[in-house]
């Protein structure tokens, strides 16, 4: 049982670095600052609605890392 949650720690882990590099940066720097009036003029709402997926799912693999890691500690205790 605790070999499985161990994998399972390893493979959350694995998918929070994942998901945490597939986001975009909150601060685009100079490319930002010159295309951004561009991007809010003709709308982006398509990287809107992946930005928001990929910040909910990175939550929800938080969470499960977390609760995880709680789990193999007091099982290895």
């Amino acid at each position: 049982m605790e070999v499985t949650f161990r994998i399972l720690l390893v493979i959350f882990a694995v998918g929070l670095i994942a998901v945490v590099l597939l986001q975009k940066g909150k601060s685009a720097g100079l490319s930002g600052a010159i295309s951004g009036g561009a991007e809010h003029l003709f709308g982006k709402q398509k990287a809107r609605g992946l930005d928001l997926f990929l910040q909910r799912l990175t939550i929800g693999i938080a969470v499960g890392f977390f609760v995880l890691a709680l789990i193999v500690a007091y099982l290895v205790k």
